[in-house]
């Protein structure tokens, strides 16, 4: 079962050629080391075009859209502002576990970090820190659960998941 992927890079300065992405091909490569087909990375300006971004993939019937950067608390972060009236039901232990994986990278001020995760649709949608080392942690996180969470969305039973898990 092959599962489609798109990063999401938001950074106005990025978008503006200003500087350049340095986080979004860190995922789009982690994803692909997981087996996920994943599009170009797609780099937005902070603000409205998130949600444009978001719901052009949501449309696309992306299986898991991850974005990268606005979920500070900066004045233009607003990453998480866009991501929420597009979730349906929030998965709210897949941020937790970014943020405890850059905590316990020794990063305390990943605790800042207001990214959400959940789903809209079909699509699952993991908002991750913009940083470098963010992505990293996203992917950490990630890792474990990721294959296990797309097959559930497409509505795949594991009968034998709880027991495998404890082995």
């Amino acid at each position: 079962m092959t599962f489609r992927a798109r990063v999401i890079t938001v950074s106005t300065r990025a978008a503006a050629d200003v500087w350049p992405d340095r986080s979004g091909p860190i995922l789009a490569q982690g994803l692909i080391d997981l087996g996920l087909a994943v599009d170009p990375v797609q780099i937005v300006a902070d603000g409205e075009p998130v949600g444009a971004a978001l719901r052009d993939a949501i449309a696309d019937q992306i299986d898991l859209i991850v974005t990268t950067g606005g979920t500070g608390l900066t004045p233009t972060d607003r990453t998480p502002e866009q991501t929420a009236p597009v979730i349906d039901r929030p998965i709210p232990g897949i941020a937790e576990a970014i943020r405890s994986f850059g905590q316990s990278n020794g990063v305390p001020t990943a605790m800042l970090s207001r990214g959400l995760s959940g789903l809209a649709g079909q699509s699952l949608i993991v908002n991750a820190p913009g940083s470098p080392g963010g992505a990293r942690d996203a992917i950490a996180a990630l890792t474990p659960i990721i294959m296990h969470a797309l097959e559930q969305v497409r509505g795949s039973d594991h009968p034998n998941a709880s027991a495998s898990a404890r082995a």
